[in-house]
């Protein structure tokens, strides 16, 4: 069977063209009584902080902030993002407001990990749940606490990227050796030699490239004819099992080896019940309650599914499904057979 093919820039990507994260602290206004009570501290000094700056001062005892909640402030900063471009923000309260719809964040300042200004946030927020009523008598829908401001923050500062030069290291999403190699043969063969050969397999998760003299001057147009190779891709054979939803998700070049599987269901079920044990008619003693156990058990017939060597997992799942197996007992013949040596693949449970 051929294997899959896969265009490049989808298995790998640019060392040193990343996104970056940014972090600001702000507040949000005018959120009709919903906002941060007065036990919640921070708003106050933010608030009051920002209104000496603009010449009013007011003491932070004096001042009520119900209209005004403090948020955290998150947005990420694409490769090769120039001053001048919008992103997308997501502010999250960290007091107790109820809710931030129909507020309006003012201005913050979003922060990378070195502490410098990268962006300028500041909009009116967009929230996917709202809150109404009060006390025992109210309803939330979805979370009301958080919400986006699209567009909102302007980048000030160019993110720190690293622009394609003489040489490139490509980075694979999903390491692999196979897949490094291919890809550094597929390279060599479209733009090297076999005396000059443009890419070397570093790992199985790294792959060096030198620039071709002819577009030593034009590494941007490199790398996108570079990106649309095709490679052909080799994934292992994984079974993931997520246990608590009873999901499971099996590839195609899952097999099989010849195995016999006998499944049966014992079932015991215990039923208790009260009689009520009363004394003659002018007669001693008093009225009792007896518990009443009855005990049974009950057998079904053992269902058998036999495996030949090389069955797929398409032929696994349907026979198990001619014997009427569920998803949880999917999930232990996957781990038994895995435990015998008959599961040609890796087992992942999640």
């Amino acid at each position: 069977m051929a294997a899959a093919t896969i265009r490049l820039k989808d298995v790998v990507m640019l060392e040193g063209v990343r996104e970056n994260q940014l972090i600001g602290y702000g507040l949000v206004a005018g959120l009709a009584g919903q906002g941060d009570r007065q036990q919640t501290i921070f708003p106050l000094q933010s608030l009051t902080n920002m209104l000496e700056r603009m010449g009013v001062s007011v003491s932070p005892t004096a001042i009520q902030v119900k209209n005004t909640a403090a948020v955290m402030v998150t947005a990420t900063l694409p490769a090769f993002a120039q001053p001048g471009a919008h992103i997308d923000v997501t502010a999250s309260s960290i007091g107790d407001a109820r809710t931030l719809q129909g507020g309006l964040l003012l201005l913050t300042s979003l922060k990378g990990v070195d502490g410098q200004t990268y962006a300028i946030a500041q909009g009116p927020l967009v929230t996917g749940g709202f809150v109404a009523g009060k006390g025992g008598n109210s309803q939330t829908v979805n979370h009301p606490t958080v919400g986006r401001v699209p567009n909102g923050a302007i980048v000030e500062r160019p993110a720190p990227s690293r622009v394609p030069a003489n040489s490139l290291r490509l980075q694979l999403r999903q390491a692999d050796f196979t897949t490094s190699a291919r890809i550094a043969g597929a390279l060599n063969a479209r733009f090297g030699t076999v005396a000059a050969p443009v890419a070397r397999a570093e790992s199985s998760g790294v792959v060096s490239v030198t620039l071709p003299a002819e577009y030593a001057a034009r590494s941007t147009e490199f790398v996108a004819e570079m990106e649309t190779l095709s490679i052909p891709i080799d994934r292992a054979a994984r079974v993931v099992i997520n246990e608590r939803t009873g999901t499971i998700v099996m590839g195609k070049d899952v097999r099989i080896g010849p195995v016999a599987i006998l499944q049966g269901n014992l079932t015991v079920e215990i039923q208790t019940s009260f009689a009520v044990s009363q004394p003659n008619p002018l007669g001693v003693g008093t009225t009792e309650v007896v518990p009443q156990v009855g005990v049974s058990a009950k057998a079904e017939k053992a269902r058998n599914v036999v495996l030949k060597q090389g069955a797929t997992v398409e032929e696994l799942v349907r026979a198990l499904n001619a014997i009427g197996s569920t998803a949880r007992d999917v999930i232990v013949i996957l781990q038994n057979l895995r435990a015998a040596g008959a599961l040609e693949a890796e087992l992942e449970v999640i």
